[in-house]
């Protein structure tokens, strides 16, 4: 909250006068937060007040002079440190207030993240940053959106915002074919279009937690890659979340910590691995097993194990 508070008060002090759904709009919050914003600040002191009519909004006293000491030095690094990682994302306005807020603070803010959104490839570089444009101007955008099982469908969304979870990009956005917030998968977007058209931010776009309750009822266990638990079950059984059991050699050492947490993993004598692992079963489950190739083996369940050696059968004959 400090961060909003100060970053109001610069605001003010370059503007002049900004609307509430001005502010609102830029720190995605509701016109009631910046409001209760403003009497937080009345109550520390700040002149700040409110006009009302034609050409009215949110202002500061012609005299009033930022006072670094209403932050600490511990506040005064937290503020920077957030300002650097949202340059980072790409938000390139943000560059001119890190900078003068570092002179005023006279600290030099610490790059301590660097953040690249492509791939190693590259290729999905411009895709990305269609998106974010899309995200930070509030422009509706066009797709075509692939699904658990293959099929393609246009969508029409809101974009609210990218999400990263579980080694995967997502969209978070209200999905107009739906009418209802969705979770999309960055890679199984295709031909998106941004449109000229513009939107407002809805009551039920704002939260804590954007993963919740937002994917889409059909790709559920696949796009839900946040949470590999089963919610229709009160108590992981074998029934619901087994745990698998998996011998995988010692060769795979840098995926095996890439992927599974580490009181998962047991190093045998040999240096191999064995790794219990609880989840529902699914598709991304045997695509994640057999990804380790012939370096890896279902010890349990059985049934698994028989669910594998079909996959794998019907791989090799394919090649036959």
């Amino acid at each position: 909250m400090i961060n909003r508070l100060l970053s109001i008060i610069y605001i003010l002090m370059n503007k002049g006068t900004v609307t509430a759904t001005e502010l609102a709009e830029r720190f995605e919050v509701s016109v009631r937060t910046i409001y209760r914003d403003v009497d937080a600040l009345s109550m520390a002191g700040i002149p700040i007040y409110t006009t009302k009519g034609r050409g009215g909004g949110i202002s500061l006293t012609e005299q009033f002079v930022l006072n670094k000491m209403l932050v600490s030095k511990k506040e005064q690094k937290q503020i920077l440190a957030a300002l650097t990682s949202l340059r980072e994302t790409g938000v390139r306005e943000e560059e001119e207030i890190l900078q003068k807020l570092g002179d005023f603070f006279m600290e030099k803010p610490d790059k301590w993240v660097a953040i690249d959104f492509s791939d190693w490839s590259g290729r999905r570089q411009a895709l990305f940053a269609q998106i974010k444009d899309a995200v930070l101007n509030r422009h509706v955008i066009l797709f075509d959106y692939y699904g658990q099982h293959g099929e393609m469908n246009r969508r029409c969304v809101e974009p609210v915002q990218l999400l990263f979870k579980e080694y995967t990009w997502y969209l978070r956005a209200f999905c107009r074919t739906r009418q209802a917030m969705r979770l999309f998968k960055v890679l199984r977007m295709k031909r998106v279009e941004v449109l000229d058209e513009t939107f407002d931010i809805r009551d039920d776009m704002t939260g804590n937690q954007p993963w919740e309750n937002t994917l889409l009822p059909d790709t559920a266990a696949t796009d839900a890659d946040t949470n590999r638990t089963n919610p229709n079950c009160d108590e992981p059984d074998e029934n619901c979340n087994p745990e698998i059991v998996l011998w995988i050699d010692k060769c795979e050492a840098y995926r095996i910590y890439d992927r599974f947490d580490e009181d998962e993993i047991t190093i045998l004598p040999d240096g191999h691995f064995e790794v219990h692992y609880r989840c529902t079963l699914d598709d991304w489950v045997y695509g994640l097993i057999l990804s380790f190739g012939p370096s890896a083996r279902v010890i349990e369940p059985e049934s698994v194990r028989m669910e594998i050696q079909k996959r794998i059968h019907a791989m090799g004959r394919l090649y036959e």
